[in-house]
């Protein structure tokens, strides 16, 4: 039997490079292993406090607001712009060390929703009447939108409120369960309704609306006529007891955020996960230990 003298050397070329890539493979799946930076308010039978997760699920960073907060935004600098719900009520901007740089006292019963626009004002959303008011940096009124809602309860009438790129309103009505966007005089433009608990809706680059559904127990994304283009539901994974869907964020791979409001539900199931486009679920965070229940949280990385 003839042998080729070259054909040992080929077969330990052939294994040390496939040995080679074996190990690459392994590595690459290491180093894919999801971690996630956290912010997030606790709200419920827990304490109401705003809480910095790093990657490792460690507390870095903790906050006590004044009274009732739900929502917050993270500013560019780093700081923490977040509405309060007592008497009296408005919106704080403080520093990671907690000291207050700006305050905007508010007239009426609640504020629970706010955002930082680029020009450097805030949008507050006021309940009591329902309206979105724009103040500048000196605290002054610059423009007030009136909200449209059917809800008479002030506590429950507007959450989130987003200014839109056409200088538009959106806002989630969580009594009512509806999502409207508003031009500056208030005019209805656009509107969503039939979900329960909307606590938040955001305009995608994409024109489509991502909606938390609260106690519906889903989030979907619709487009402007109004059809559902994705939606996720707990019936795509019952293990997570999605209760109530309060918190959304699209990242920039596509995948979204969802916070799970354990409302009723706490030390069962996940408070916060990712998923992908094809709802799959990549990472979780189910601390229970840590936290009873949570509303709005942010991915800071």
């Amino acid at each position: 039997m003839n042998r080729n003298p070259n054909s040992s050397h080929v077969l330990k070329t052939t294994l040390l490079f496939t040995m080679l890539a074996l190990s690459l493979c392994h590595a690459g799946a290491a180093e894919s292993i999801i971690q996630h930076r956290l912010l997030f308010f606790e709200y419920g039978k827990g304490p109401n406090r705003l809480i910095e997760l790093d990657a490792n699920g460690k507390v870095v960073w903790e906050h006590q607001p004044p009274s009732i907060a739900v929502i917050f935004q993270v500013l560019p600098n780093g700081n923490v712009l977040y509405a309060y719900g007592g008497k009296p009520t408005g919106v704080r901007e403080i520093t990671r060390k907690g000291v207050e740089v700006w305050n905007y006292v508010s007239k009426c019963p609640q504020v629970l929703g706010c955002e930082r626009l680029n020009n450097g004002n805030t949008i507050v959303a006021e309940q009591g009447p329902c309206q979105a008011v724009e103040v500048n940096p000196k605290g002054e009124i610059v423009r007030t939108t009136p909200l449209t809602t059917s809800h008479e309860s002030y506590h429950l009438q507007v959450r989130s409120v987003h200014k839109l790129a056409n200088g538009n309103i959106l806002a989630a009505h969580e009594g009512e369960g509806a999502v409207r966007e508003v031009d500056v005089t208030g005019k209805v433009v656009w509107e969503y309704t039939g979900v329960e608990n909307a606590g938040d809706a955001q305009r995608l680059p994409n024109g489509n609306t991502l909606i938390s559904c609260g106690t519906q127990k889903r989030v979907i994304e619709v487009t402007p006529d109004k059809q559902i283009a994705w939606q996720f539901t707990t019936a795509d994974a019952p293990e997570l007891n999605l209760t109530w869907a309060s918190s959304i964020q699209r990242l920039k791979n596509g995948n979204t955020v969802i916070g799970n409001f354990l409302r009723g539900q706490e030390g069962k199931g996940a408070h916060v996960f990712e998923v992908t486009r094809d709802k799959k679920v990549v990472w979780k965070w189910d601390a229970h230990s840590s936290i009873k229940s949570l509303t709005t949280v942010r991915v800071l990385d």
